[in-house]
């Protein structure tokens, strides 16, 4: 029998340029977006908000996907640093004092009870889209579609980066802050989201240069 990886499974053909490259040929780019505390703002403020992001949103010409991730909240250097002190600690009360601290805190993290949320903008880009491979009269072959040489990867990723600075400077305008990820952090989003775990203590595999060029 066959073994089954789960690259398999993936619609990831590869990660290069700071693009998503899918096996559909079509690519994608992701920001990564800040959070806004909406409910500290007045009603004038917050009506704003609403009235840009739905500006924004009528704006688009083309779809994006927001993805919301909860993670338990990562304190592994804070914990150690506690346990430093609690060596270091001279006086026996205090150094129990930090111990039961130290648990309590973990207890607390490990129990899922204080999660950290990321969001994320994803723009795709298909090949068809790219002016010069529009057809006219007739649909483009499927071989065409599934050579994806360099000049085609780097007309489409222009396009693409286009679209994401169009919708970077529309989620700014909401008063987000913004940042495409580049081939590093798009490895590390998606090895974190199939090694959670791991992950949500800060590790993350060392990834060699030549795969981020």
């Amino acid at each position: 029998m066959a073994q089954t990886t789960t690259q398999q499974f993936l619609e990831i053909e590869q990660i290069k340029g700071d693009v998503i490259v899918l096996k559909n040929r079509s690519l994608r780019g992701v920001i990564m977006v800040s959070s806004l505390n909406f409910a500290l703002k007045s009603e004038d403020e917050q009506n704003a908000t609403l009235y840009q992001f739905q500006s924004f949103l009528n704006s688009l010409d083309f779809s994006i996907e927001i993805v919301v991730q909860s993670r338990r909240l990562n304190i592994t250097g804070y914990l150690e640093k506690l346990k430093e002190l609690e060596r270091a600690q001279e006086i026996e009360l205090l150094k129990v004092q930090t111990s039961d601290y130290r648990k309590f805190i973990g207890d607390l993290i490990g129990g899922g009870a204080i999660m950290s949320k990321s969001f994320f903008a994803v723009i795709p880009f298909t090949l068809i889209e790219i002016p010069s491979l529009k057809p006219k009269k007739k649909p483009l072959a499927q071989e065409e579609i599934a050579t994806l040489s360099e000049e085609r990867f780097q007309q489409a990723k222009s396009q693409l980066w286009q679209r994401m600075e169009f919708v970077a400077l529309g989620l700014r305008r909401c008063g987000l802050q913004c940042t495409p990820l580049n081939t590093t952090e798009l490895i590390e989003l998606f090895w974190g989201l199939y090694h959670p775990e791991e992950a949500e203590v800060g590790y993350y595999p060392e990834i060699a240069p030549e795969i981020t060029q």
